[in-house]
């Protein structure tokens, strides 16, 4: 992995993108976006993390974090093998779920291909965080991550869209995760 794709100081606020195999919209459905929620309000609550910004789209999520009290890549780590695992076994004890074979195939696909792995890969590898080590960066890196769901179409203003930030940075109200605002 290239030094600039390693995550820096663990304090410093990181831009992260993590993205699903093969970008398949697994988070068109809330019951896989809550296990992410429920995930990173456990990583909150018992890991240290600090949760700047998200927004959970379709089929990746755009996380700005740093921590102050663990290593922010064991953190993300965790927090993938984790959710891989539930979002996984969701879909496959999801009866509704008319995508739930090809899914299923097409991460048992990826893992054949991953030596770590023995079943499934959910989560694509890299997750390139970047240091958000200048104010332009931050205010950058923030609006990107707060308008995607608009220029996705998916919603007309930002702070409509349940699974982002959004509604805490531009109304000061509490949307689904504690937000340690920049």
């Amino acid at each position: 992995m290239s030094e600039k794709y390693k995550v820096g100081e663990d304090a410093m606020a990181h831009f992260i993108t993590c993205t699903v195999v093969g970008w398949v919209d697994v988070f068109s459905r809330a019951q896989y976006k809550d296990i992410v929620i429920s995930s990173l309000a456990h990583c909150i609550a018992h890991k240290g993390l600090r949760l700047h910004a998200y927004v959970i789209m379709t089929n990746h999520l755009h996380l700005i974090v740093s921590s102050g009290t663990h290593q922010l890549s064991d953190i993300i780590r965790d927090f993938k093998k984790y959710t891989s695992k539930q979002i996984i076994a969701a879909i496959a004890a999801n009866d509704k779920e008319s995508r739930k074979a090809w899914m299923l195939n097409l991460f048992a696909f990826a893992g054949r291909g991953n030596s770590a792995n023995t079943t499934y890969q959910f989560w694509q590898h890299q997750y390139h965080p970047v240091a958000l080590d200048t104010t332009e960066k931050l205010e950058q890196r923030l609006a990107y991550l707060h308008n995607n769901p608009v220029r996705a179409g998916l919603v007309q203003s930002a702070e409509h869209f349940t699974y982002s930030s959004a509604i805490t940075y531009y109304h000061q109200q509490k949307g689904l995760l504690p937000i340690t605002l920049l």
